[in-house]
């Protein structure tokens, strides 16, 4: 079991933040975290997200769940969780990082293979907090050309944004009235400009009928300016993006 290799169930001196600005240089190893699925996310966001937006034994769902960080966090904080994936490897390491026995780690774990744009085994107004972090359109791709096609990280920018807009519809029709949405999203560049994705994706779900509570400005760490993007930074005058946008939306 994965238990017989943790050292620790939480991280050291946690304090709930309490700014619009998070920074993680630490980016946690407690309980079975690790950094191995490219592009996941901090423990310390769920962990925050879950602490100030839900109630032990409140029921969060997470429609990108990649690598398993929010469904961990949420077990361990005594939340049940809905881990949705297009992707078997993704439910698969899900499984393999939720399989652990912890005293007051009572959430209950539930993973399903599904598609954020159409959650029809989720009823309507029976969530009580998203906590989820998508692909930032094609930045990464999980899954390689045709061999996933629900998957939304082989989309272009435009596809992406126009994908998103179910994934926005589906998020309010799940959610209990005056619960909250968080969703983690970053900006890309197109020819050394930038492309708001971040916005535009905020604009997507308040169109859907969402009331922004709070801009979150996450700073990244991974943004070295070293070699490739060193490189053609200076070589087409650019700066070298080092932030991501928590926005919590409210219904």
């Amino acid at each position: 079991m994965p238990e017989k290799n943790i050292k620790k169930w939480e991280p050291d001196d946690f304090e709930l933040e309490m700014t619009t600005h998070w920074s993680f240089p630490d980016r946690g190893s407690w309980a079975t975290h690790d950094a191995k699925w490219r592009g996941n996310w901090s423990p310390y966001i769920p962990r925050n997200v879950i602490l100030r937006y839900s109630e032990e034994g409140d029921t969060v769902l997470d429609q990108f769940a990649g690598g398993g960080t929010t469904l961990v966090e949420a077990k361990l904080l005594n939340r049940n969780i809905i881990g949705v994936d297009v992707n078997d490897v993704a439910l698969n390491r899900c499984r393999e990082k939720t399989a652990f026995e912890h005293e007051g780690a009572n959430g209950k774990v539930y993973i399903e293979k599904g598609d954020a744009r159409n959650l029809d085994f989720v009823l309507d107004e029976s969530i009580d907090l998203i906590c989820t972090h998508p692909p930032y359109a094609d930045i990464i791709h999980y899954s390689e050309g045709d061999s996933i096609p629900e998957d939304l990280s082989n989309c272009n920018v435009k596809e992406f944004l126009g994908e998103m807009k179910a994934v926005a519809r589906e998020s309010y029709r799940v959610l209990k009235k005056g619960k909250f949405c968080a969703v983690l999203m970053g900006d890309t560049r197109q020819k050394g400009h930038v492309i708001p994705l971040g916005f535009n994706v905020m604009k997507v779900f308040t169109d859907a009928g969402f009331s922004l509570k709070e801009i979150v400005i996450k700073e990244q760490h991974n943004c070295r300016a070293t070699g490739y993007w060193k490189t053609n930074s200076v070589k087409y005058n650019f700066l070298l993006i080092a932030h991501e946008y928590l926005f919590i939306f409210h219904k």
